[in-house]
């Protein structure tokens, strides 16, 4: 995929996001062109930032997955959670999931991977690149499949965090 489209779809999701949020009520807005690790504010009435997301947006790819950098291991904020939307259905579908949850689950997508033999039972080698997966073809502990079921249109948590 180009980087014009990856921005393209990028941009989609942090919409497609927003128009969620107004939908339910709750405020929110893009911040500032290039502001690190944040793609969505939520804000209260008094334009108080409430809450950071990061949008990751997929539109096609057989494994159903997202890519994320060895950045997200350590990326974690009770503030900051990650919307994981997935433009390949009909009715796109979002993942709301925290940021302790995810820099988890990198940190030992990571591990399993290289742990895993690649092709022609080689090694992997370690590169900055990981995956948010639904399902993995190898095992991750506590990340089975199904895992992020309970985060699918899973809004409510953000209601309450201050």
């Amino acid at each position: 995929m180009s980087v014009f489209k990856s921005t393209l779809t990028g941009a989609a999701g942090e919409h497609f996001v927003l128009y969620k949020l107004l939908r339910m009520g709750i405020l929110a807005g893009l911040p500032p062109a290039g502001a690190p690790n944040v793609d969505v504010l939520v804000i209260d009435e008094e334009a108080n930032v409430l809450i950071s997301l990061q949008v990751k947006t997929r539109r096609k790819g057989a494994d159903k997955g997202w890519h994320m950098k060895v950045k997200h291991e350590t990326l974690i904020s009770d503030k900051l959670f990650y919307v994981f939307v997935d433009m390949e259905p009909d009715d796109p579908t979002c993942y709301v999931v925290p940021s302790q949850v995810v820099a988890r689950c990198v940190r030992r997508e990571n591990r399993a991977w290289l742990a895993a033999p690649g092709k022609n039972g080689r090694p992997h080698k370690e590169t900055p690149m990981r995956r948010v997966l639904p399902r993995y073809s190898y095992k991750v502990e506590g990340f089975a499949e199904g895992w992020m079921d309970e985060y699918r249109e899973n809004w409510a948590q953000l209601e309450g965090v201050d």
